[in-house]
């Protein structure tokens, strides 16, 4: 069992991802027209279809307005909490408490200062190579790739190994 593996909890039953910074290279692109766009790896959205072969509950939370949030889980059919103006990890508890699951029994991967408190408090807090130093300090592991260049991927291959093993 690998290093990541190990920090996994016992009973997976979800996996929650922060969207900026995680499924993007936390960049931005703006047209002369006032029209957002980002970059995301077509990898991380075949790791999506690998977790969905285990029967997890997936979602996607994001404080994000942009609509593309929406539109890439659309696409990769992930359940989607964007435009949050509360916390995210009010959602979080919100979500644990509909799906009737306990926090200890979700992967959270997020990147930034905003997923502090759902990266500390889930069964396993996962943050790609680029997070930021304040969700670094609270995780479980950290990953060696870089939101937005394959670190869903990544996650998504441990995942499934962990599963294949037990």
């Amino acid at each position: 069992m690998s290093n990541i593996e190990k920090t996994f909890p016992k009973n997976i039953k979800a996996v929650v991802f922060d969207f900026d910074g995680v499924f993007t290279n936390n960049k931005v692109y703006l047209s002369e027209d006032g029209k957002e766009s980002v970059r995301c790896d077509r990898s991380d959205g075949w790791g999506i279809g690998i977790l969905q072969k285990y029967d997890l509950l997936l979602s996607v939370m994001s404080s994000e307005v942009n609509p593309v949030v929406l539109r890439r889980c659309e696409k990769l059919n992930l359940e989607c909490y964007h435009q949050l103006k509360d916390s995210k990890y009010k959602c979080f508890l919100q979500w644990c408490e509909e799906k009737n699951i306990s926090p200890s029994e979700v992967i959270y991967i997020g990147n930034d200062e905003n997923d502090v408190e759902c990266l500390k408090n889930a069964g396993c807090g996962i943050v790609p190579a680029d997070a930021h130093d304040s969700a670094k300090k609270v995780s479980d592991f950290v990953l060696s790739k870089k939101g937005g260049d394959g670190a869903v991927r990544e996650l998504a291959d441990s995942i499934s190994i962990y599963f294949n093993k037990t």
